[in-house]
């Protein structure tokens, strides 16, 4: 006996009340704050659908892929570590700010059963500085890391023609790499490697986009003191809070920026990538809220 079609989706309503799936594909993810986050920004939005963690190793990314684009009812999802700069390739079609990130951190299933990539991580942290009063445009930027954060918010600063870009990156493979897109997608922008021995003058903006202060006894990714009283401290590590990195800028005075700010900001992003309408919603202001 045939089995009856399953409910078809339009927009952010699923016909016949059927739940619309979204969630993060990682390894690990209990560490993740989008499970708490979305389903409030959901219901704030009006929104029928859930939001799951698929956690899975590197290994069995191609067939969680496979069988996430086989499923009618998946609207997308986000990506974590360790599987942001991987999954590119096996994606059936990508944004032009994820080429130049060399990394993908936002998916939508579209209709045909192709998955989409973008990556929002650089333009959250752009959008959350900015939110705080800090100007990109013009600003000379020192970034230290280049992997999946560090390469989204190296693109994102390019694509917000910030006057002068430098980066400090050990691992010398990965740096290539990832000044060499920067070169071919933002030729205008002044981008150049440094060694992080050699903190740089006349920096408006430090940001550390390494995991370092993940973990107690990590040490610093650079030493604020060395850089000029102005320049601004920022991380993108959410938890905990306040690094070491930030916590030893704020105690000698410096001004900071909170890696959290690059998360709610992209909050909208992803409503947006997934087609789901906010309007009428301040989504940033409900997500900074949510603890």
């Amino acid at each position: 006996m045939d089995l009856p079609e399953p409910p078809l989706f339009t927009g952010q309503f699923a016909v016949n009340g059927a739940t619309r799936l979204y969630g993060t594909i990682g390894d690990p993810i209990r560490q993740l704050r989008m499970t708490g986050i979305m389903p409030q920004v959901f219901a704030a939005v009006g929104a029928n659908a859930a939001w799951l963690p698929f956690e899975g190793a590197a290994p069995l990314l191609p067939l969680m892929l496979d069988a996430l684009g086989k499923m009618r009812n998946l609207g997308g999802f986000t990506v974590t570590i360790p599987h942001k700069t991987a999954i590119l390739p096996l994606l059936g079609r990508v944004t032009r700010r994820a080429q130049a990130a060399g990394s993908v951190n936002l998916v939508k299933r579209e209709a045909d059963g192709t998955l989409a990539g973008d990556m929002a991580d650089g333009a959250g942290f752009v959008a959350g500085l900015e939110a705080q009063g800090h100007r990109v445009r013009g600003a000379s930027v020192w970034l230290v890391g280049l992997g999946g954060a560090g390469g989204a918010i190296a693109a994102a600063l390019c694509e917000a023609k910030v006057g002068r870009l430098l980066v400090t990156e050990l691992k010398a493979d990965r740096a290539e790499a990832g000044l060499d897109r920067l070169s071919r997608f933002y030729p205008d922008v002044p981008v150049a490697g440094i060694a992080a021995e050699h903190p740089p003058k006349g920096i408006h903006y430090a940001i550390n986009a390494t995991p370092l202060g993940l973990r107690p006894g990590d040490p610093l990714s650079f030493d604020p003191m060395t850089l000029d009283a102005d320049a601004v401290i920022a991380e993108v590590i959410m938890s905990p809070v306040e690094t070491p990195l930030l916590q030893r800028a704020r105690t000698h005075g410096r001004r900071i920026h909170h890696g959290r700010h690059m998360l709610d900001h992209q909050i909208p992003m992803y409503l947006d990538w997934f087609g789901i309408d906010s309007k009428g919603v301040d989504v940033v202001r409900l997500v900074r809220s949510i603890a």
